[in-house]
């Protein structure tokens, strides 16, 4: 835990801490190997041309923390480390996703993502002195079986979105939300349920 002046006695890597969902600085060598490896697989894949789309799923195999079976993601398409998304079968990523997986993302079996999609798991202290000493952190997003994310949506850090349910295009997640619902607008909200 950091203090107001962003100090702490903690002895683990910030690695070990960022990859807690703890409190770290992201200047440490390991994070800044680890987002050097991100660069260079994230450039190769997304300046891949279009034609080469085993390459691609083999890149994006190799970046990702898994890619399941049957699953597509259209380029560009950026995130800050690729190990900590994992996408189960059969999803569909389209145009642009931003997907900051400093905290874990899962993204579960036939999920459909629209473009300019924002997944954000980082958050940062409200305390002035710990923000300027460049602490910052990130809470895990969770996104269930069949869950349909519109155009421009964006995802805030610690939420879990239920199996099935449907977010309208340019809504903005703040809170989890259920399974079999659809929810539109900032911040989201639940309008209806899905029989």
């Amino acid at each position: 835990m950091t203090d107001e002046n962003g100090t702490t006695d903690d002895t683990r890597s910030m690695r070990e801490r960022m990859l807690a969902g703890d409190d770290y600085l992201a200047d440490d060598p390991e994070i800044l190997a680890d987002v050097a490896r991100r660069e260079d697989l994230q450039h190769r894949i997304n300046t891949l041309h279009p034609s080469q789309a085993d390459e691609r799923r083999a890149l994006l195999t190799e970046l990702l923390g898994a890619f399941g079976e049957g699953s597509d993601i259209r380029t560009p398409f950026y995130c800050d480390l690729g190990y900590q998304t994992r996408i189960g079968a059969r999803s569909f990523v389209n145009y642009g996703m931003q997907c900051l997986d400093v905290g874990a993302v899962t993204i579960g079996d036939d999920v459909l993502i629209g473009p300019g999609v924002q997944l954000l798991t980082p958050t940062h202290p409200t305390e002035p002195g710990a923000r300027r000493a460049k602490w910052e952190g990130g809470q895990p997003i969770t996104i269930g079986d069949n869950v349909w994310l519109g155009g421009g949506v964006i995802v805030c850090p610690g939420v879990t979105i239920g199996a099935n349910t449907v977010v309208g295009a340019g809504s903005v997640v703040v809170r989890d939300l259920p399974a079999d619902v659809v929810a539109v607008g900032n911040p989201a909200r639940v309008v209806r349920a899905l029989d």
